[in-house]
């Protein structure tokens, strides 16, 4: 497993002012971006304009999550915007590993999310072209969702076959994350974490990563 990484996700924060709430986040490992278009997803937020007006506001790293139909077509251009991760989701990429491998040729690092109800099991030969998993623990469309503990066998399997193939895949959690859910994730085999309303939440955002980050530390295998 890689190190603990926390990437706060901006969709609980003020949206008239995403420069200063990102400013207060100094200690997150990249800032989740959560891209939605109304169609996959019932909620519609960034697109590349706004991407690339943050990826100049911040020297974190930003990991775009693209919960968007026609990611094969969209999801380069959140690269080009200047996104250092892009994550497309599988049910709306009609070519996984060629989208993968573009995102990568452009200079990202590539990512693919399930939805909670999506299986793990018929993309394992595709693991070694992810630079991230991501195990969706809410289903996605809003923040503030209560996490689903249905989804911790699925982050198992996802570990065990990562841990298999001796990939250095990313595994990443969304959904629901907090001081009292993240243990159960880092048991299961989750080395990244997204929390949204866990840090906006909080009087102190950048010490609620310090704690997210300590509790997953505390509680891997």
């Amino acid at each position: 497993m890689g190190h603990v990484q926390i990437t706060p996700s901006i969709l609980n924060a003020d949206f008239a002012a995403l420069g200063a709430e990102i400013a207060r986040i100094p200690g997150a490992d990249m800032v989740h971006v959560d891209v939605m278009d109304n169609h996959f997803v019932p909620n519609l937020t960034f697109g590349p304009t706004m991407v690339e007006a943050l990826a100049r506001s911040t020297s974190i790293p930003l990991d775009a999550h693209l919960m968007i139909e026609d990611a094969d077509r969209h999801a380069p251009a959140y690269v080009e915007a200047g996104c250092a991760s892009v994550t497309f989701h599988v049910e709306a990429a009609r070519a996984p590993v060629r989208l993968a491998r573009e995102i990568r040729a452009a200079g990202g690092r590539a990512s693919m999310a399930l939805r909670p109800a999506t299986p793990i099991e018929p993309y394992e030969d595709l693991l070694p072209e992810l630079d991230m998993l991501l195990i969706m623990t809410v289903e996605p469309g809003f923040g503030g969702q209560k996490f689903l503990d249905l989804c911790l066998p699925k982050i198992r399997r996802a570990r065990a076959m990562l841990d298999r193939h001796g990939v250095a895949t990313a595994l990443q959690v969304d959904g629901g994350v907090s001081l009292d859910t993240i243990t159960r994730c880092a048991e299961a085999g989750a080395d990244v974490f997204v929390a949204g309303s866990a840090v906006y939440s909080a009087e102190d955002p950048d010490a609620m990563i310090a704690s997210l980050r300590a509790a997953a530390e505390a509680a891997r295998p």
